[in-house]
């Protein structure tokens, strides 16, 4: 099974391809949403605690939050759920998607890190990617420069 972590404090996330079936056998029977340890994927886990955001099974059906089983089934989807974009308006589908339980049969599963542990990850919490966009309204602009209010922000934006 490949994970997909992700670690919002560094905007980085990375994929881990682990094949020991049994490092992963406490994210088992938790459901999305949960905080896991995950000192069993390995010494450089030691003191992590992540969270299951999601996944993917086998065959690429995305994981749904609030549908409490571990195998795969058909709803109908309209505008605002999640795993379905209507292409016009009040338009409803009957889709496949997988249960919010984590079970062995998922190809993917998306973490997060909630809290960082005593050791870096190479690639994931040593580096920092920048953000693209920067603020817009005046008095944030002002916070990320540590400016007083009779500054001008015009020349910033």
């Amino acid at each position: 099974m490949k994970i997909n972590v992700s670690y919002p404090a560094t905007g980085c996330q990375k994929l881990f391809e682990i094949v020991d079936e049994h490092k992963l056998r406490v994210f088992y029977e938790k459901r999305m949403g949960a905080e896991v340890e995950a000192d069993s994927l390995g010494d450089e886990w030691k003191g992590y605690v992540v969270r299951v955001s999601g996944g993917n099974d086998k065959q690429g059906f995305p994981m749904k939050q609030g549908v409490l089983t571990n195998s795969r089934v058909r709803l109908l989807l309209s505008k605002g759920h999640s795993c379905y974009r209507p292409r016009r308006d009040g338009e409803r589908k009957r889709k496949s998607v997988r249960g919010c339980i984590v079970d062995a049969n998922l190809s993917v599963l998306a973490l997060v890190i909630i809290r960082k542990g005593e050791n870096e990850i190479p690639g994931l919490t040593d580096t920092t990617v920048p953000r693209r966009l920067g603020p817009k309204r005046a008095s944030k602009i002002r916070k990320l420069f540590n400016l007083s209010k009779e500054d001008d922000v015009r020349q910033l934006w």
